[in-house]
């Protein structure tokens, strides 16, 4: 028998101010897997993902997190029940040190003992400049800064938001890399919202395709091999 998914969704309807972004959506996520979100820009990604951590309040819907209805606890308190988030640009705290970084992702679950070396270990620029201010990184090293500060928390789900955006290629290979590496080992379960066609077939398992706030397609990675798939669903 298949395990429960980790993260299940329906029905999920949110927006801005009044409009509707999210129209219904109905998604599970594997325990242990890693799945993309794709579509073309505008089509509710971002969206869905700030409604599953917190940021936006859903107008109707159910978000189960671990078995539990989670849609009407705060960010965090999602935080602490395991949910990570690394947002789009980044967001680290520029005046602190990447030390200082580190440890405010600590303090969010309250990890009694955070594995500072084990982040170093996966992105060892990190343990050069820990002592320096994160707003004096490069964007790539800003970008290994915020998933590290998620990770040394412990998460059992890390959800990443265009992770690759303003990222050099050699970095976005260390990043996919590592993200197989950490799932692989430890059955961390990642949710890749993301357009890098490349990044998305060197690490996710399976793909839901949005369009206009609804989930319409579910794709394998070796279908993005398909110029017409992606040009249908990407536009690229």
């Amino acid at each position: 028998m298949a395990e429960d998914p980790l993260l299940t969704i329906a029905g999920l309807r949110a927006g801005y101010g009044g409009k509707p972004v999210l129209q219904g959506i109905d998604l599970a996520i594997p325990r242990g897997e890693i799945t993309a979100v794709i579509g073309r820009n505008g089509v509710g990604k971002s969206t869905l993902i700030k409604a599953i951590i917190g940021l936006l309040p859903p107008s109707a819907g159910s978000i189960r997190f671990g078995g539990r209805e989670i849609g009407a606890l705060t960010a965090h308190a999602r935080a602490r029940l395991g949910l990570g988030y690394v947002p789009q640009g980044r967001d680290v705290f520029p005046r602190m040190s990447v030390e200082e970084n580190l440890k405010v992702g600590m303090s969010i679950r309250g990890a009694p003992n955070p594995d500072y070396d084990a982040i170093y270990g996966y992105f060892p620029i990190l343990r050069e400049r820990r002592r320096q201010a994160a707003g004096t990184l490069s964007g790539g090293q800003q970008q290994q800064l915020a998933i590290g500060r998620v990770l040394v928390g412990g998460p059992s789900l890390v959800l990443l938001d265009e992770p690759s955006e303003g990222i050099q290629p050699s970095i976005v290979q260390d990043i996919a890399r590592i993200g197989v590496d950490l799932n692989r080992r430890t059955g961390l379960t990642i949710v890749l919202v993301e357009q890098n066609i490349d990044m998305i077939r060197a690490m996710a398992q399976r793909c839901f395709v949005m369009d206009k706030g609804r989930v319409t397609a579910e794709l394998t990675p070796a279908m993005l091999d398909d110029r017409d798939i992606v040009r249908r669903h990407l536009a690229v």
